[in-house]
């Protein structure tokens, strides 16, 4: 094993280590680490649009005042929050004139008060439970796109975008994601709706990995940090939970609270 690939091992396990503990944690612990996340994704979103160090550092600021409004000794899930995210986002529009960087706002705030969201329904291991599938499906989605794009190849997925990205690769991600999903239903208890929308949510991180992708292909940078060694930033690591834990929770929200 190579010096990288086992540096990256091993950031890798104590990344979902760390996952794991808040989840289990819930509350305060798991608010805590999805604020810190947030606020370095804003950080490092703002480097991918471009934005002057002072432009950035300003829009750090703006999306802590929602998530610290999400902490559950504030306003929680509630129309504060979407006040002042609202309020952010128009915020960092009008003084940076610039929607690309604005636009870091609903991309860091939305994911979370999803987790959140499902984190907190009751009772605790059901919250538990909807919040692990998640998050699971999104790991599961990586590794099973990973395996199979090196091993079957193919056709590019989107080769102006990420020319490592295969159609293969898709489908193994989206067979692992399903894989996981039905194994918590059968397991765990998990809905069967939920189970089965997990090959869309699969598709959903993996449009996010390309978001993030054609980011850094345009502003000439590898990765969009450097704060995890072997993994690059913050942002590289979570870029497929921005777009599938809003998805996750609207899809609860319909199929299985509205069924």
């Amino acid at each position: 094993m190579s010096s990288e690939l086992r540096t990256r091992s091993i950031v890798g396990v104590a990344l979902i280590a760390v996952a794991l503990g808040a989840l289990l944690s819930g509350g305060l612990i798991f608010w805590t680490l999805l604020v810190v996340a947030g606020v370095l994704m804003q950080g490092e979103w703002g480097d991918l649009t471009g934005a002057t160090p002072e432009q950035r550092k300003a829009a750090m600021f703006a999306v802590s005042i929602p998530l610290a409004l999400l902490c559950p000794y504030a306003a929680g899930i509630d129309w504060p929050v979407l006040i002042a995210g609202a309020a952010a986002f128009f915020f960092i529009l009008f003084t940076s004139r610039s929607l690309k960087l604005a636009l870091g706002i609903p991309y860091v705030c939305l994911p979370i008060v999803a987790l959140l969201f499902l984190r907190g329904q009751a009772p605790y291991a059901y919250g538990l439970l909807l919040a692990f599938w998640t998050l699971g499906l999104v790991w599961a989605t990586d590794i099973g796109a990973y395996f199979a794009g090196r091993s079957i190849g193919g056709p590019k997925l989107a080769p102006r975008v990420s020319p490592s990205k295969t159609w293969a690769g898709l489908a193994g991600g989206v067979l692992a994601a399903l894989v996981l999903g039905f194994l918590l239903h059968r397991f765990a208890d998990l809905p069967i709706q939920l189970a089965a929308a997990s090959g869309v949510l699969a598709v959903a991180a993996q449009l996010g990995d390309l978001l993030e992708s054609g980011m850094k292909r345009k502003a000439g940078v590898k990765d969009s940090g450097t704060l995890l060694p072997g993994h690059g930033g913050v942002m590289d690591r979570l870029d497929g939970v921005a777009t599938a834990a809003p998805l996750a929770a609207l899809l609860y929200i319909l199929l299985v609270q509205g069924g």
